[in-house]
């Protein structure tokens, strides 16, 4: 159990120091400005276009992108100057970060189109697998943590799993009352939690730190960490789930 808490206290050591690099300005290819980065949201159904849609509030840049290309177009063209509709490889390739939001099942299939597109990038993990819908790859994912699973199935892709324990349907509402609603994260790249945290601030939420992707097995619905909580509430939860 020491080794764990000594893994989480290392990582959160780098965070600090990454954030503070996003701050002066020592991180170019991972902030831009406070109010325009380029994001790609791959599939655009209700959280997607949620945050999405959150994120051109905060003068953010968006492609939208799923199976439904006419469906991104008229979600872009409702959403004004800053959103775009493309396909995925498109949307991948214009994001400084890339929120994935698919069902499960899409995600081994999305991982093989997009290759090389998304090495190196700081894609924002909010799927979840359900076995009934995404069949035998989401009974894998929760066996193995949900987390590592998808760090198998998007080789290279610099990992946050954010958005996934808040159910969609108030996912946008956020942005209405900043900081009060906690979100918890995980991730093992520092810079990449930086880059996804300021991300996570400018639709309203809080993130909180929970440990590295191995934690992302409780970043879903049915665990003690589903749900709007604080951010101390947040950590209250994790401490228990880790004592």
């Amino acid at each position: 159990m020491k080794s764990g808490i000594d893994a989480d206290r290392r990582l959160l050591i780098k965070l600090a120091a990454a954030a503070a690099a996003v701050g002066s300005g020592a991180l170019p290819a991972l902030a831009a400005t406070a109010t325009s980065t380029r994001i790609g949201v791959i599939g655009s159904g209700k959280v997607g276009s949620a945050i999405g849609g959150s994120w051109i509030k905060s003068g953010h840049e968006v492609i939208f992108s799923s199976r439904n290309l006419a469906h991104d177009k008229a979600l872009a063209a409702e959403l004004g100057a800053k959103a775009r509709a493309g396909s995925p490889a498109e949307a991948a390739a214009f994001g400084e970060a890339v929120l994935i939001a698919v069902p499960y099942g899409s995600l081994p299939e999305l991982g093989k189109s997009l290759g090389d597109t998304i090495k190196g990038k700081v894609v924002i993990d909010a799927c979840n697998p359900f076995p009934a819908r995404d069949g035998e790859i989401a009974t894998r994912a929760r066996e193995q943590g949900v987390g590592l699973t998808s760090a198998e199935l998007l080789p290279g892709a610099r990992i946050v799993r954010a958005f996934n324990a808040i159910g969609a349907a108030r996912m946008g509402s956020a942005i209405e009352s900043p900081g009060k609603i906690g979100m918890p994260i995980a991730g093992d790249d520092a810079q990449a939690i930086a880059l996804a945290s300021r991300l996570i601030r400018d639709v309203g939420y809080e993130p909180v730190l929970i440990g590295g992707l191995d934690m992302g097995k409780y970043l879903m619905p049915g665990t003690p960490l589903a749900g709007e909580h604080t951010p101390a509430e947040i950590r209250d939860i994790v401490a228990k789930l880790k004592a």
